[in-house]
């Protein structure tokens, strides 16, 4: 768990009640369940639908990386693919077979089996170059889905705010409701900049972060393995790959 991500989240709701209080609008003025259903439920269905279903549906399965990021373990890559290096060196390169069995990582085990097949170098990184893009593609566009959400959300509050306002100037024969009336209207606004801006959108790059880190650590596993199949020497293949680990 990204435990400094739980912070940061509790943390934004904090400071929005935290400044109600302090401008003397207090915690309970920002409760509003009509603002809640234009903004949230409003942006929820125009991300849906904008989205296709695969898209959504991975998207649902990505989101947890917020807070339970995969682990890309690029140091221990670099030391899988040196010792791959080394076997294949002294006993070529169906001596891999062993380690297609153990490896876990999907993409490095299809590698390593298209490694024992004897597959050619060039041909090898281009398939696995092909997969490598495709799984970032469909990545990056769950990711989208968010992003989509932080775009929507301040006009959907601005839309909230309108149709409070449509409220308050229904009843101005009475002057003791245009204060309140018109406080709760603003209250959609910050729901959909607030939502948008602490929530949304940061949450967006951070999947982006992320698919980018795990579309690097399958470049390294790429040249790594075509090394392997070129016959370099481990200590090459070693120098070479450092590189990604900065």
């Amino acid at each position: 768990m990204d435990i400094l991500t739980v912070i940061a989240i509790i943390m934004a709701f904090v400071v929005v009640v935290i400044g109600a209080i302090m401008k003397h609008a207090g915690a309970l003025s920002l409760i509003s369940l009509p603002a809640a259903i234009v903004v949230l439920v409003g942006t929820a269905t125009a991300v849906i639908v904008q989205t296709p279903k695969p898209v959504l549906l991975h998207f649902l399965k990505i989101i947890r990386w917020v807070v339970f990021p995969p682990q890309v373990q690029t140091a221990g890559m670099l030391t899988r693919i040196i010792e791959w290096s080394e076997i294949a060196r002294r006993q070529g390169l169906l001596g891999l077979e062993p380690a297609i069995e153990v490896e876990a990582d999907v993409f490095a085990k299809k590698g390593l089996q298209m490694l024992v097949d004897g597959t050619e170098p060039e041909a090898l990184r281009g398939i696995l170059e092909v997969e490598k893009d495709a799984r970032e593609h469909v990545d990056m566009e769950a990711a989208k889905v968010i992003e989509a959400a932080g775009i929507y959300a301040p006009t959907l509050g601005i839309v909230g705010a309108v149709l409070g306002l449509m409220g308050v100037m229904q009843n101005l024969a009475d002057p003791s409701a245009l204060g309140p009336g018109i406080a709760g209207a603003f209250v959609s606004t910050i729901y959909g900049i607030a939502s948008a801006n602490l929530l949304f959108l940061p949450m967006a790059n951070k999947l982006k972060s992320l698919i980018r880190a795990q579309s690097t650590a399958r470049e390294m596993m790429i040249e790594g393995l075509v090394s392997i199949a070129e016959g370099e020497n481990p200590r090459n293949i070693e120098s070479k790959l450092q590189g990604f680990l900065h």
